[in-house]
């Protein structure tokens, strides 16, 4: 197995301590947001025997085994991070694979360099999403019933709002939400801009339930997202909780510390709280207006001891051990890659001993065995 050397990236709403702490490092000061663990060619993890990309793509059959090669191609099908939020993530959701391919093809076609602010498909992945919290971890998830999101706005008693409370009420749920967030995307900006200030100001005096908008704004100030976080649920996992986030469910991280594995894509639409680029009609396609509330997830424990977290996709599986002093060995060894990340403890994967945020990459089929006292998080693929 290969211990891996891992990227930290510095993106400005990471938290200054969450990663340090995790590393049992001094902070720096800077943000500290996301710990990559893969082979995506934005930050690949280093080896001893190399960039893991490179490895992989020289020996696709021998790292990966035959099965995920066979299924995947040759490249590593996911990404894990250790994510660390210290301020509120931009409002976005996720297109499906029939729709990145598209999109992809279209801006390609188009002459849109794949690096370009106004790009909205860089490659032709989809990107589910699953994120599992260390400590407690808050967010906004799908959107809930618009009736509720008519009664958030109506207590702010901000009278510009009051159409979109209207239509909430008024309308079926799925057509009133698409009808209130595309308003609220195409409003003339300093009018929203208004609409927004007074909102935050409302929302700040109420506090309790009104307290995130507030907070919103004042890293988003004028931006539509912080009403569009009105039609959204609040999320708030516990330790070892976590939510699966498909295509087209918009999402919005505020705080806290957890693992997160997607399937390798750059592939975001943005809704709001970003200076980026919103493609709205674009988004508007990729959208699912389906209320409801969030689905937390909690893990299956196994005769073995792995606690999985079920999900409908192949490219991930994430599961965990939480293993006490003087726990009897477990086998790991499987015909797929996996990745291997401690979070807790200092916990032996064969020889390597792993010390908190440290992880390993074991090639498809070599034989592994988890040993010693730690909490483990366990990435492979379906294949």
């Amino acid at each position: 197995m290969d211990r891996l050397v891992n990227t930290v990236r510095p993106y400005a709403w990471g938290s200054t301590t969450a990663i340090p702490e995790l590393l049992g490092q001094a902070p720096t000061g800077e943000p500290q947001a996301e710990m990559w663990m893969g082979a995506h060619p934005g930050a690949p993890s280093r080896t001893e025997r190399g960039p893991l990309n490179e490895l992989i793509t020289a020996d696709p059959v021998r790292e990966l085994g035959e099965r995920a090669a066979g299924k995947f191609g040759p490249r590593l099908p996911f990404l894990l991070k250790v994510l660390a939020a210290g301020a509120p993530l931009s409002l976005q959701v996720h297109p499906d694979l029939a729709r990145a391919q598209a999109g992809h093809a279209a801006e390609e076609a188009a002459g849109i360099p794949v690096d370009a602010p106004h790009r909205t498909y860089r490659d032709t992945n989809h990107k589910p999403e699953l994120i599992c919290a260390l400590t407690p971890f808050d967010g906004f998830c799908g959107f809930r019933h618009p009736v509720e999101a008519a009664d958030r706005m109506a207590a702010l008693g901000v009278d510009s709002l009051k159409p979109y409370v209207d239509v909430l009420h008024a309308h079926p749920e799925e057509a009133a939400l698409r009808e209130v967030l595309t308003a609220l995307l195409t409003a003339d900006p300093d009018e929203m801009a208004h609409t927004v200030a007074e909102a935050a100001a409302a929302a700040d005096r109420l506090g309790g339930a009104h307290a995130p908008y507030a907070m919103l704004a004042h890293h988003f100030p004028g931006d539509p997202g912080v009403i569009a976080a009105m039609l959204l649920n609040r999320v708030r996992l516990q330790p070892g909780e976590a939510l699966y986030l498909g295509a087209g469910v918009p999402h919005a991280y505020l705080e806290g510390l957890g693992v997160e594995i997607m399937a390798n894509s750059d592939n975001v639409l943005r809704c709001g709280l970003t200076p980026k680029h919103v493609d709205v009609p674009e988004l508007l396609r990729v959208v699912r207006f389906e209320p409801g509330d969030p689905a937390v997830l909690r893990p299956e424990a196994s005769p073995s001891g792995e606690e999985v977290y079920e999900t409908p996709i192949d490219e991930f599986r994430l599961s965990r051990f939480v293993r006490a002093e003087g726990a009897a060995p477990t086998d790991l060894t499987t015909p797929t890659p996996q990745i291997l990340l401690s979070v807790a403890g200092r916990p032996k994967a064969g020889e390597v001993t792993l010390a908190p945020g440290e992880s390993v990459f074991v090639p498809a089929g070599e034989t592994t065995e988890l040993t010693g006292a730690g909490t483990v998080f366990r990435a492979t693929v379906v294949a």
